[in-house]
């Protein structure tokens, strides 16, 4: 499946998750907390490429680790979806700056 409005689905993800769990504060925090979930899952990915676990040795290759990444992504875009109602707007905004001060220019 392409998905040619990102946004869209992830409207349809937090319509998703709210029809599951509602949209209480506490379920805006665990939504919020899951993108430090899945940030550790990219850390546990990245590490088993080399096996620098010994126990597990070489436990991970970089198509798991680029997949853990965007989990962290559309994770965190559900979270912010969640608490904004402009979302693609906070993060072009967002973006915009931290291209602005690293001199990238688009």
């Amino acid at each position: 499946m392409l998905i040619t409005d990102q946004w869209a689905a992830i409207r349809g993800l937090v319509d998703w998750l709210d029809s599951q769990h509602g949209r209480s504060d506490h379920e805006l925090a665990m939504r919020t907390l899951k993108v430090t979930e899945e940030a550790g899952e990219v850390a546990a990915a990245y590490i088993g490429v080399p096996g620098q676990n010994p126990r597990k040795g070489r436990s991970h290759g970089w198509t798991d680790v680029e997949a853990e990444l965007c989990d962290v992504i559309v994770t965190a875009a559900v979270a912010l979806a969640s608490i904004s109602a402009q979302p693609q707007g906070v993060l072009d905004a967002k973006l915009a700056k931290i291209a602005a001060r690293s001199g990238v220019t688009v």
